[in-house]
């Protein structure tokens, strides 16, 4: 039976009708630099989310529109991790992703593989130091796992969700050999991505 916080988190989702509508609505409201972990209704209520935070919420309302709530865990070296949600359409994977840079975001169902996919984001995943950091992907993590823990609607902090994608497996997208040969990031590249960025909410790099 529908409780009242999942016919809210309905209500409030209903415009987000199709993957794009989801990036859309996750692009119009402000990075969350806080330490919090958010759930997908604190998030609409809050207008407000990190990358989990917003991995979590489109894994929600892909949900909503029929599809498995999937997220992926991009591991970074030297950088924040990045969580983006998945979905397939016509046996191709597309994502949606909150981020506090502007190229690590929406992808096309267009890539044959989830290495494809992740592999789409690596030359535009750099930290403020201009270095290229991507390095693994983990495979899909369906979070109605959580469904016992009301994760969609909870106001408790989510960051056991985050501490659950550091356990499951994850794939090489580099070798060391290439690592060590890695270009810098161009000024031009590395503008666009930070534009409009939240500096309180960006990795630190060593």
């Amino acid at each position: 039976m529908i409780n009242r916080r999942e016919k809210e988190l309905g209500q409030l989702m209903k415009p987000l009708n199709s993957p794009i509508k989801i990036q859309e609505f996750l692009d119009s409201i402000p990075y969350n630099a806080t330490k919090r972990t958010l759930s997908p209704l604190l998030v609409m209520t809050e207008r407000m989310a990190h990358c989990m935070d917003g991995g979590m919420f489109a894994a929600a309302a892909l949900r909503s529109l029929g599809y498995p709530p999937l997220i992926v865990d991009l591991a970074a070296e030297n950088d924040d991790d990045h969580i983006i949600a998945v979905f397939r359409q016509e046996k191709c994977w597309g994502a949606v992703a909150k981020s506090n840079t502007t190229v690590l975001r929406f992808r096309e169902p267009v890539y044959r593989s989830l290495r494809e996919l992740a592999m789409s984001y690596f030359d535009l995943y750099y930290n403020l130091n201009s270095q290229k950091t991507l390095r693994t992907y983990s495979r899909t993590m369906d979070l109605s796992r959580f469904d016992y823990r009301d994760w969609e609607t909870t106001e408790e902090d989510l960051g056991f969700i985050g501490d659950y994608t550091f356990t499951v497996r994850h794939y090489p997208l580099v070798t060391k050999k290439q690592i060590s040969s890695l270009s810098h990031v161009p000024k031009y590249l590395y503008d666009a991505g930070f534009s409009g960025a939240d500096i309180d909410g960006l990795f630190k790099p060593r």
